[in-house]
C-alpha cells in the first residue's frame, strides 16, 4: 500500500505527543497515512513495552492510520547503523510515501536525536539503485525516495518552518 505520509517514531508515543494532529487532519482527507515506530519504548519509566504497544494499537485507530508498525529496536541502544538503516530503507521502499515525519533533529532526549539522523539518512539511500534491499517475500526492492522529509518539533522549542492548524482535530 501506497502511503501519503508515513511519520517514523524513536518511542511509540513520539507522534503522539508532536504531530498525531497532523495525521489524523490528513487521514480525515482521505490520504493513507501511518507511523512507524523503532522501539518499544521499553526503557522508559512510565509503563512497560505491552501496555505501550496497546495504547500505539488504540491511537493507530483514533488517527485513522492505514499502517502502524513497530521494529523492535533496542530502546536507547539502536544506532545508525547499516542494518538499522536496511530495516528503515526496506519501511520506505515498501510504502513509497511522499512525505516522511521523523524526530526532532536535536531534542533533550538522546533516542529522538539519533532516530532523527538515521531516517534521514535512510532515506536518502532508500533512493539509491545500488543499495539493495529484499521485501518480506523474496523480491528485489527498487530504489525510492520521498518527495519531502520533515522533522516534528519535540521537547526542545525551534521556530517551525510552518505550522498546520488541527485545530478540528484537537478533540
Amino acid at each position: 500500500m501506497k502511503l501519503n505520509i508515513l511519520a517514523f517514531a524513536a518511542h511509540p508515543d513520539d507522534i503522539e505527543l508532536s504531530c498525531a494532529g497532523t495525521l489524523a487532519k490528513h487521514a480525515e482527507m482521505g490520504e493513507n497515512v501511518g507511523i512507524i515506530d523503532l522501539t518499544e519504548g521499553e526503557m522508559g519509566t512510565r509503563g512497560t513495552p505491552k501496555k505501550r504497544l496497546e495504547e500505539a494499537a488504540a491511537s493507530a485507530d483514533i488517527l485513522g492510520l492505514k499502517i502502524r508498525e513497530n521494529l523492535g529496536f533496542d530502546d536507547a541502544f539502536f544506532k545508525n547503523d547499516l542494518p538499522h538503516q536496511k530495516e528503515i530503507v526496506k519501511k520506505i521502499r515498501q510504502y513509497q510515501p511522499d512525505i516522511i515525519l521523523a524526530n526532532a533533529v536535536t531534542d533533550r532526549h538522546p533516542d529522538h536525536a539519533r532516530a532523527s539522523e538515521l531516517i534521514s539518512e535512510s532515506v536518502f539511500l532508500a533512493g539509491l539503485k545500488k543499495f539493495e534491499t529484499i521485501d518480506d517475500n523474496g523480491n528485489i526492492q527498487e530504489a525510492y525516495r520521498p518527495n519531502k522529509v520533515y522533522h516534528y518539533i519535540q521537547s526542545l522549542p525551534i521556530t517551525p518552518d510552518f505550522v498546520v492548524d488541527v485545530s478540528d482535530q484537537w478533540q
